[in-house]
Parts: structure tokens; C-alpha cells; sequence
């Protein structure tokens, strides 16, 4: 078993969550605050874009099961890539999208898949997501983790609302 940690940031995590969560090979996603200065933030400080940390998500996965190939393919379809101001409904500088690389193996990966997507013609413009290095992640309070669990019509609301839904099946064909 090759445990490995996958760290991305899509926008809001609630919305992150779900579709790794359901994946064979992944152990836990967590999600939390990466990326800025502030040690040991709260959502409240995230939020006032005054930290430099954006929402993510942190997936403990076993590679031999699902490949960090595979995690970047489905974080793709989860975001628009596109988008460098936020995603969807959620608007500001911690909502943004970054994939956050723990080592030179998963940078050169993630490096690629964004040259990929960029090379597809899929979208008219630039690919916005940035590759970063991993740094310390901070694990959001306990009512944001696994919240499409704890409150599922709260979260399909918000998932619909946002637009995320609807900007998932027109460019991705599915439904999640």
C-alpha cells in the first residue's frame, strides 16, 4: 500500500469533498486552510482574505488503488479552470484554485495535466489554477468536515445554487 496526500484548492471544500470521498483507494479527505500566513486559522479569518489561505482539501489515498493521475483528472471536472477570481458563487482570493504538490513527482504530474488541459481546446481561455508547493495544512472546524454528509440538502442546494452543477455538466457531460 502506497499511501500518498493529494492537497487542492477548488473553491468552496464543502464541494470538493464528496466526489473523492466516494472513490475506491481514498482514506480520508479532510477539509481546511493552506497556502498563507496565519497559523492555525479560523473559517472567520480565511474569509476576511486577510490570511493568504485559500479552502482546500487534503486526500490521504493509497496509490496502488486510485493514482494521483486519477485524482487530477477528477479535480479538473470539479472546477472551473479557468476562473481566476474565485469559483462559481464564492468570489475572492481564499476561494481560489491551486493544486498543491507534496513532492517532484506530483508537480511534474500536475505540471502536465494542466499542459494537457490547456492543449485540449476544451476552454477559450487561459487556464487559471496555479502549482504550488504544498505547505502546512490546517484542518477546518469539525461542522465543515464531511459536510455533505451532516447536512446533504444544505449542501445539493448550495451545489445547485452555486452554478457548479449545471458548469460540471456542460463541460464535463456528468452529473455528480
Amino acid at each position: 500500500m502506497a499511501i500518498q496526500y493529494a492537497t487542492f484548492a477548488g473553491g468552496c471544500f464543502w464541494c470538493m469533498v464528496k466526489p473523492f470521498d466516494e472513490t475506491p483507494g481514498i482514506k480520508a479527505v479532510v477539509s481546511g486552510y493552506t497556502g498563507g500566513h496565519v497559523e492555525n486559522p479560523s473559517y472567520e479569518q480565511v474569509c476576511s482574505e486577510t490570511t493568504g489561505h485559500v479552502e482546500a482539501v487534503q486526500i490521504t489515498f493509497d496509490d496502488d488503488v486510485y493514482s494521483y493521475e486519477q485524482l487530477l483528472a477528477t479535480f479538473w471536472t470539479l472546477i472551473d479552470p479557468t476562473d481566476a477570481g474565485g469559483q462559481f458563487f464564492d468570489r475572492g482570493q481564499s476561494y481560489t484554485t491551486a493544486i498543491f504538490y507534496h513532492d517532484e513527482e506530483q508537480r511534474e504530474l500536475a505540471e502536465r495535466s494542466k499542459a494537457d488541459l490547456e492543449a485540449s481546446g476544451k476552454f477559450d481561455k487561459p487556464i487559471a489554477v496555479k502549482i504550488l508547493p504544498a505547505s502546512t495544512f490546517y484542518a477546518a472546524e469539525d461542522y465543515h468536515q464531511y459536510y455533505y454528509k451532516k447536512n446533504p440538502m444544505h449542501y445539493e442546494r448550495y451545489a445547485v445554487g452555486s452554478g457548479r452543477k449545471a458548469f460540471q455538466e456542460q463541460h464535463w457531460g456528468h452529473k455528480r
